[in-house]
């Protein structure tokens, strides 16, 4: 039983390396892009200048200031790739540890060894971190990763990124969200991304909000044209606005100037953003949780007069709101836990019924009547009862 499972352990670790092999991947991408155009423009660059030497046009000025422009396009690429340099100095250290990270526990045997409560403690703060980071608390996760020494086993600088985008879009303002969305057109093209078209849809309806209707029609024109074959729909609905104050009571046309769309942009954007990151969707601390939660519902957790105060499904304020949605789990050998005590009934804690037929443990309704001169009181219906009315319980 004490024999660690790998394979189980690490089915939750993929996000984990392929994160910054990804981001490493995406650097030697950009540095090859930048070469690639500066090269490009050298070579027309260097022809013009042959071709005006061959014919004879040749203004030495001309040559200068040629050259001189290419002197300072090749220190711009110079300084570009200094920098996705780093990135990829970075990426390939992180990955480096990650896997590092991850071997370490190949070679533990056992759960009860010193090198996996290690081991474990370092991906517990790992969770935790991922956690506070996607819930806000950065400055908080920050402090965490550099007191645990465990900065390149996250991720605290793209969350950082995105925040900035967040907090412009809690302002009410599209524009870092869509500068965003250029810089990362062609990876939400691959994932069907709507975001660029819900953000140009949120400044149309701010300027119908502002009564500012011949620049609303020149935006939609401008902006909301080019997306007719996918979102004609929405965007003949949106353009009724024109017609429709703020403070209209018609139904449809008062979602649309809802504030709390801002909200569903902010939602829409971490959801793409993390699908760009390649980040799990859901906290990996509520994965982990829902793992365990996941093997100890049962159909007693949500019936109040069934709960047992020793489950952590069995409370609807905490982890059971967590397991909702999660199926019941299926064992093959049921456990019968005392109500009273917590305690699984078996023949060294034998199940016992009462008059009225309910059942706890032997003990637990032992140690009752012994502090009540041979009387038990059941919890569930207040009814007393002498203890030698209790009887065994035979579970076939």
């Amino acid at each position: 039983m004490n024999k660690i499972n790998h394979e189980q352990l690490l089915s939750l670790e993929h996000p984990f390396v392929k994160i910054p092999v990804e981001k490493f991947r995406s650097s030697l991408r950009t540095s090859q892009k930048h070469i690639e155009k500066e090269i490009a423009n050298l070579t027309d660059k260097v022809s013009e200048i042959s071709k005006k030497s061959v014919q004879g046009n040749l203004d030495p000025k001309q040559v200068e200031a040629a050259l001189e422009a290419i002197v300072n396009r090749l220190s711009t690429l110079k300084r570009k790739l200094k920098d996705t340099r780093a990135d990829e100095a970075l990426y390939s250290q992180r990955t480096k540890v990650r896997l590092q990270h991850l071997q370490d526990l190949t070679a533990v045997q056992t759960l009860d060894s010193d090198d996996f409560a290690r081991w474990s403690r370092v991906r517990l703060n790992r969770i935790v971190i991922d956690y506070m980071l996607r819930d806000g608390f950065r400055e908080t996760a920050s402090l965490l990763a550099k007191s645990e020494h465990i900065e390149d086993l996250v991720d605290i600088e793209l969350f950082a990124q995105s925040a900035k985008v967040e907090q412009a879009l809690q302002r009410q303002s599209c524009a870092e969200c869509l500068q965003w969305c250029k810089e990362n057109n062609s990876s939400l093209k691959k994932i069907k991304s709507t975001l660029e078209f819900s953000l140009r849809e949120q400044e149309f309806i701010e300027l119908a909000r502002e009564r500012r209707s011949q620049e609303a029609i020149g935006y939609a024109k401008k902006y909301l044209t080019p997306w007719q074959e996918t979102h004609m729909k929405e965007i003949s609905h949106v353009m009724g606005l024109l017609a429709f104050p703020p403070e209209t009571k018609c139904h449809p046309y008062k979602r649309l100037y809802d504030k709390s769309r801002w909200n569903d942009l902010i939602a829409q954007f971490r959801s793409n953003n993390f699908a760009l990151q390649f980040f799990t969707p859901e906290p990996l601390l509520n994965v982990t949780l829902q793992a365990g939660l996941s093997a100890l519902k049962t159909p007693m957790c949500y019936r109040p007069e069934h709960r047992n105060i020793n489950c952590p499904v069995c409370d609807p304020e905490t982890l059971g709101a967590l397991a909702t949605d999660l199926p019941l789990s299926h064992h093959f050998n049921s456990s019968i836990v005392c109500r009273i005590s917590g305690q699984i009934m078996n023949e060294d804690n034998l199940p016992m019924a009462l008059p009225n037929g309910y059942v706890y443990s032997y003990n637990a309704l032992t140690e009752i009547a012994s502090l009540n001169d041979g009387k038990i009181t059941c919890p569930r219906t207040g009814a007393v009862f002498d203890s030698t009315q209790m009887k065994k319980v035979f579970i076939s």
